[in-house]
């Protein structure tokens, strides 16, 4: 299984790509650690513009762990401000939803 899935990257350019690229590699590595287990992300991301200057960013992440789906979302205006929110939100969602686990 893939680690890290991405959809609507192929819209961003360059930079941004790599702005995703390690964001990615470094959340991911946290959150597998804090399921102690194989996780599959899933990152959906849309840049949305409305014919002025700047871009609005929509992301929403899936984590696929063996027990549980767990799914964040969040929009911002700064690419890299988008993908902390939302991988914040994740680790926060899997801090909740395993933390009777040692």
């Amino acid at each position: 299984m893939e680690e890290i899935q991405f959809k609507g990257v192929s819209e961003l350019s360059k930079e941004e790509k790599e702005i995703v690229n390690k964001l990615s590699t470094e959340y991911y590595a946290k959150i597998k650690r804090k399921l102690h287990n194989d996780t599959s992300l899933q990152l959906h991301i849309k840049a949305h513009s409305k014919g002025g200057e700047r871009k609005k960013y929509s992301a929403h992440l899936r984590v696929i762990a063996p027990t549980k789906t767990l799914e964040s979302k969040e929009d911002d205006w700064d690419l890299a401000r988008t993908l902390h929110k939302v991988y914040k939100n994740m680790e926060t969602e899997v801090n909740k939803t395993f933390k009777n686990r040692a």
